[in-house]
């Protein structure tokens, strides 16, 4: 199959061989003719498989089939749940539409309001935007949603997590009903895919991967440690496999900024991206990282998403993930596009639970290597029983959270600042005898503080 084949015009024929891509990857095949049909979507792939083309692409199409943009209107949204996943969204707009006379927009926190107001004042056939800043600009009356053709989430299941639904429903409730709909995300628990299915109607579901499924061009495997050494194990894995690119993922903002400034004081060039850092910081860390200035990126999950890093070569959990489906996007920031790559993770017995719900989610083993000199003084149960999880009917949604100064909410305190419920501590969406076994209540806090 070839683009030629999906119905694209000529302009973004070109855009697209502009780009060196003459085969459409899987889930560009399923999901564009779906949505040029205008039909609302759920579409799961793993990270590093087009997804962005694959919403992105045939939008264009369809919005350059319609009438113009007026002043102060949108004709279609892309809501992400951070800025750095906007931006990137932003420039796969600009880049397959550099043909068409089509305008966009990004608009994100952390950054000063006046000029996005100004732009949006002359209309934007495609607004790129986070959930906050989208409804601070609103309530600006900056634009308005008249001319509303299509809704787009990208990484939907973050942005339907109950640190963003708040807003998520506001927007929507300023929409036109009548309008597509289209989902994106690596993974959809069955929680998020219940609720999802609330927001659309009839959607065609489209999956190209088996459910939270991890690449097979990730190799994986998890390096038994007590807590107190992870730095120190870290520090010498990195030396001695002379790792010269690697993306770190740490559970807190504070836990990012200490290993960031452990790593530099010896030697290990070393940035830290999160929720709390200023967006000229957040953009020059990642600029130096890409560019091989910094060797080490740590960054926390709400950070991470978006971060588009051409032949990543490792990728090193030194927490594990409060959430199961969260592992599954941490590791899909390697081996993306055909390239192989490497996501170790290094374990405590604190955090049993958390490495059984991601054994039980992706339906694997991963192999255990201990390191010389850092052997665990607890040794790691092997889980018994790797069956996925039976899905938890979702919850209700809860009172609003605080919200970051950008007006952005904070899936990163959901997450990993504050203790979580014992519930989705241990499993991303269940819990199991076997967590609770390994898991002491005290320890299963202890990361948080």
């Amino acid at each position: 199959m070839s683009f030629d084949s999906l119905g694209l015009s000529k302009p973004l024929l070109d855009a697209v061989a502009a780009q060196g891509y003459d085969t459409p990857s899987p889930i560009q095949a399923k999901a564009i003719p779906v949505i040029l049909e205008g039909k609302d979507i759920m579409a799961a792939a793993q990270t590093g498989t087009g997804k962005t083309a694959g919403f992105t692409l045939p939008l264009l199409e369809l919005l350059s089939k319609g009438p113009k943009v007026r002043a102060n209107q949108v004709r279609a949204l892309v809501l992400t749940p951070t800025r750095e996943l906007a931006a990137q969204v932003g420039e796969s707009v600009s880049t397959y539409g550099k043909n068409m006379d089509l305008s966009s927009t990004v608009v994100f926190g952390g950054v000063k309001i006046n000029p996005q107001m100004q732009k949006l004042r002359r209309g934007a056939d495609v607004l790129v935007a986070t959930p906050g800043r989208l409804l601070d600009l609103y309530q600006q009356n900056a634009f308005r949603f008249q001319q509303l053709e299509v809704i787009i989430f990208d990484e939907a299941d973050r942005m339907l997590d109950m640190g963003f639904i708040h807003d998520i429903r506001k927007i929507l409730a300023l929409l036109p009903k009548q309008r597509q709909t289209l989902m994106f995300s690596a993974t959809f628990s069955e929680e998020i895919r219940t609720l999802a299915k609330s927001l659309v109607k009839d959607p065609v579901e489209v999956s190209v991967t088996p459910p939270n499924a991890t690449a097979k061009t990730v190799k994986q495997w998890i390096v038994p440690v007590d807590k107190s050494k992870k730095s120190g194990l870290l520090t010498q894995l990195i030396k001695d496999n002379d790792w010269q690119q690697v993306l770190v993922f740490s559970r807190t903002k504070h836990g990012a900024n200490r290993l960031a400034k452990h790593l530099e004081q010896r030697k290990i060039s070393a940035a830290a991206i999160h929720g709390n850092k200023s967006q000229g910081a957040r953009t020059r860390a990642l600029a130096e990282f890409k560019s091989g200035d910094v060797r080490v990126l740590v960054a926390t999950d709400i950070a991470a998403r978006g971060l588009d890093i051409d032949q990543l070569p490792q990728v090193v959990n030194f927490d594990l993930p409060n959430v199961a489906e969260d592992y599954v996007h941490r590791i899909g920031r390697t081996g993306r596009a055909g390239s192989t790559g490497q996501a170790v993770s290094l374990v405590c017995a604190d955090e049993v639970g958390d490495l059984i719900g991601i054994e039980r989610l992706t339906g694997q083993l991963l192999e255990r290597k201990e390191v010389a000199g850092f052997e665990p003084s607890t040794q790691l149960p092997v889980t018994r029983d790797t069956r996925p999880l039976k899905a938890k009917k979702p919850k209700k949604p809860k009172s609003p959270r605080s919200e970051h100064k950008d007006g952005q909410r904070s899936s990163e305190n959901a997450r990993g600042n504050k203790p979580v419920g014992k519930n989705r501590r241990h499993t991303g969406g269940g819990t199991n005898k076997t967590s609770r076994r390994f898991s002491k209540p005290k320890a299963a806090n202890s990361g948080n503080k």
